[in-house]
């Protein structure tokens, strides 16, 4: 099947032919023609099968006819649970619409200034993409008008579920009009996206394609126990050191790890930039900017960057601190390995660590494979034995051209970086969602690890 055969406008089709792709995913496959039918969808589907592409296509070919109704307000909205994930549509929008006319596509999200947003809602907008609590304050200000609204997406639905923000989804739902088509995608369809759907869908179509087995077989999974926090540090420096790295993702539990983790990295030669949610909206900005650019090779987050970071050169993820929740893991890893290409997730951990291993594994299907670097084994021999499969995942060998998928063909990681060293927001935070769990800590006795963290 070829994106002709499902009947998208040939402006459309053009654009899409500029990115070089002719045969849609199966995510695509299904939910297009029931989407461009005018049918409600639920859809599951994992990071990096092309879902952005399968709401947003018959989203633009559904602008390709114009409105009657008089409003300066969106014909389509898209609500997403982080500021990531909606600058990644927004772009996606803005690439496969760029040769329908006047398509003007605004983001409205937090730690933007007001008076910018309110210049951009201003104007006559077509797709407007927005995270649920910056778009509830422009609704109750009387600035938005859903008169015109025909499309209502909900990307993500599971993590904004999770971020307690459905309150939030279903005030933003009930200020738009009742003949909108509205669509729920989500890495899982359980009892609680189930209950949510009720409320909001009517006689959607259900479509289920990506089991999370299958989009992780593509990306090898490594497991190394540490000992300490300094034998860490050093399976760190010795993972990143590798020339196959071209550009890694390293996880740590909390805002003040990330900050820390990214300036010892810095001051080892490394090019590194933490991103977590205290910093401002320009700083990630410039700092995912840098990424997807080539100019930073490693990048250090917290969970609020497991989604919505679509960067084709990651080929490394390594959770530094395991994630509370199993699905977490998933999203996590699922930044490497994009559109087909192999990857590789590298995870740390302790024995005390047994029990969550197991959740993860059991949540997965997939056996996490321990490993040993010579020189840098654990002291302690581990005692968790894997529920897992008995087999590891596969891996591709080389990198091959996937069908089309929602990332871009990014510039690989270069030699040359910004010159400069990488601003990583502040420190000393208060105590909240993020900085659960033990501050990240150095040993200066670690010569071979990161230097110990500074103090003011």
């Amino acid at each position: 099947m070829s994106f002709e055969d499902l009947n998208l406008n040939s402006a459309i089709i053009k654009a899409i032919s500029d990115a070089g792709y002719t045969v849609p995913t199966p995510i695509q496959k299904q939910a297009i023609p029931e989407l461009i039918a005018g049918h409600d969808v639920m859809a599951s589907a994992q990071t990096g099968t092309g879902k952005t592409a399968a709401f947003m296509l018959p989203a633009l070919h559904l602008l390709a006819t114009p409105s009657q109704a008089r409003s300066r307000g969106p014909r389509i909205l898209v609500l997403t649970p982080t500021r990531e994930l909606a600058l990644q549509v927004s772009e996606a929008a803005k690439k496969y619409g760029k040769y329908l006319p006047r398509i003007n596509v605004v983001s409205i999200l937090g730690g933007m200034p007001y008076p910018l947003q309110n210049k951009l809602l201003s104007q006559p907008v077509d797709i407007l993409v927005a995270t649920p609590g910056r778009l509830i304050d422009h609704i109750q200000r009387g600035r938005i008008d859903f008169k015109r609204l025909q499309m209502l997406v909900l990307d993500e639905a599971d993590r904004m579920l999770d971020m307690g923000f459905i309150d939030d989804v279903e005030t933003i739902a009930a200020a738009t009009p009742d003949t909108r088509q509205t669509l729920l995608f989500s890495a899982t369809l359980d009892n609680a996206i189930d209950k949510v759907a009720t409320k909001l869908l009517k006689a959607p179509k259900r479509i289920q394609v990506a089991s999370q087995k299958a989009k992780l077989d593509n990306i090898e999974q490594r497991l190394h126990y540490a000992d300490d926090m300094s034998h860490k540090n050093r399976l760190l420096d010795h993972v990143l050191r590798d020339e196959n790295v071209k550009q890694a993702i390293v996880f740590t539990a909390t805002k003040r790890d990330a900050d820390t983790l990214a300036d010892n990295l810095y001051s080892q030669g490394f090019s590194a930039a933490a991103l977590h949610g205290d910093m401002n909206q320009r700083e990630r900005t410039r700092t995912l900017t840098r990424l997807r650019n080539g100019g930073l090779q490693v990048l250090v987050a917290t969970d609020v960057a497991a989604r919505g970071i679509d960067v084709a050169d990651i080929t490394h993820v390594i959770n530094f601190d395991l994630p509370k929740f199993a699905e977490d893991y998933v999203h996590r890893i699922g930044r490497t390995g994009r559109a087909g290409a192999a990857g590789i997730a590298v995870s740390f951990a302790s024995n005390k660590d047994s029990a969550h291993l197991s959740k993860i594994e059991r949540y997965t299907g997939q056996r996490i494979v321990s490993h040993i670097i010579p020189g840098l084994e654990p002291r302690v021999k581990p005692r968790f034995q894997s529920n897992g499969p008995k087999s590891a995942p596969s891996v591709a060998q080389k990198r091959k051209r996937a069908p089309f998928s929602d990332q871009d063909n990014r510039p690989a990681f270069g030699a040359a970086n910004e010159s400069g060293r990488p601003r990583s927001g502040q420190r000393g935070r208060p105590f909240d969602q993020e900085n659960r769990g033990n501050s990240f800590r150095s040993n200066s006795s670690n010569k071979a690890g990161f230097q110990a963290a500074r103090t003011k």
